[in-house]
């Protein structure tokens, strides 16, 4: 592949490059580059917004490179404050552990494990001691971290900013210098964090490290960032079927940009085709990627059974109910098809819940029989039996 076509590759979906003319540079050196990428196990899972980073790393891969995934068990302690608008809790090293369990193989997924480098933060940052968090934190200001967006608003509106928080982007940092890398790569809320790596490399007498910022996935809300947090997301260990459901959910427009930051297909060829038959494409795409080419095809054909076709689930979950007559609301919360009896008495309400294929909007008593089928929106199903 020509350098142009190899930039060309590099370049789709990004925000940033810094700088680009570094980068033509170290590409046409014939080195095999270092990029470098740093996850906080946080949470178990990882989402499709991690996942736009994660394919720009197997587009270096895929070009002959050696990807770095720094897994920071040390600076999840601490927690990124990156867009943050208060202080993450401090983690246990118990929950550390657990997360970390799981963020490999979710990532294995997409990248070539015998071509990654795992490599974990605690290895270097324990060794530094008080001594050399002293000469980290000596080198920059107060004034620098407040820079920061983030930072600049939490000190505006006088929420409290922990000096452990102002450490964070000194670790990150570092990590750059101690392993040498030629590119990291990290969301458009990172861009501060990973300038003070080019920083700190100049400082270490290394030659400092290409910038490349990827813009943070809109979630199936089509309003905020992906995330857990506002329950918007697609995580990489979501079964087939949700998965594949939730795709079909996003609006067309958001369609468009999750192809772009989620594949490699033409986008022109894309615009030419059905807005629903591009969708169920991109949900077969998506799902393949994780759980192979029958699984997406099965999930494909169980979404037309359910919505095209009007019919049932070829599976549907069981849950064991001895009563004869029970509250709709209560039935939907212990049978753990919503979280909570509010939940369950809004959804219903709002026209969400479903028995037997009947609408019910008033939580009411109703009789149970051996096969009833409950339903809360449009991919939750429930078989009772007695």
């Amino acid at each position: 592949m020509s350098q142009i076509d190899a930039l060309s590759q590099i370049r789709r979906g990004t925000n940033e490059i810094i700088s680009e003319e570094e980068l033509v540079k170290k590409l046409n050196s014939g080195k095999k580059l270092r990029i470098k990428l740093g996850v906080d196990p946080t949470a178990p899972d990882l989402h499709l917004g991690h996942s736009v980073i994660i394919n720009k790393l197997k587009t270096f891969q895929d070009l002959g490179h050696t990807i770095v995934f720094l897994i920071g068990d040390f600076t999840a302690r601490i927690g990124d404050p990156s867009g943050r608008s208060a202080t993450r809790p401090m983690m246990t090293e118990e929950q550390i552990m657990a997360n970390i369990k799981t963020y490999q193989d979710q990532v294995f997924k997409i990248l070539d494990k015998d071509k990654t480098e795992v490599v974990f933060n605690s290895k270097w940052l324990n060794k530094l001691g008080i001594e050399g968090l002293l000469k980290l934190a000596s080198k920059h200001t107060v004034a620098q971290m407040l820079v920061r967006d983030d930072f600049e608003k939490r000190f505006k509106a006088d929420i409290p900013i922990s000096i452990v928080e102002f450490m964070y982007p000194l670790l990150q940092a570092y990590d750059s210098v101690a392993l040498q890398a030629d590119v990291e790569l990290g969301g458009n809320d990172q861009k501060f964090n990973l300038l003070l790596g080019r920083d700190m490399q100049r400082d270490a007498g290394q030659e400092p490290q290409v910038v490349i910022t990827m813009p943070l996935l809109v979630g199936t809300d089509g309003v905020k960032k992906m995330s857990k947090s506002y329950k918007n997301y697609i995580a990489l260990n979501d079964k087939p079927q949700d998965m594949f459901g939730k795709i079909m959910s996003i609006s067309d427009d958001l369609m468009m940009v999750y192809y772009e930051l989620l594949t490699q297909e033409n986008l022109e060829e894309i615009k030419q085709m059905h807005p629903k038959e591009a969708k169920m494409k991109l949900g077969v795409i998506i799902v393949e990627r994780y759980w192979g080419k029958e699984e997406a095809q099965t999930a494909k054909d169980e979404f037309n059974k359910i919505f095209a076709d009007k019919d049932l689930p070829t599976e549907i979950e069981e849950y064991k109910c001895d009563k004869n007559k029970i509250k709709l609301s209560q039935l939907l919360f212990i049978s753990k098809m919503v979280a909570s009896k509010n939940e369950a008495r809004r959804l219903i309400e709002q026209g969400g819940a479903k028995v037997n294929n009947e609408k019910v909007t008033t939580d009411t008593e109703i009789e149970i029989k051996d096969g009833t089928i409950l339903q809360v929106g449009k991919r939750k199903f429930k078989k009772i039996i007695k």
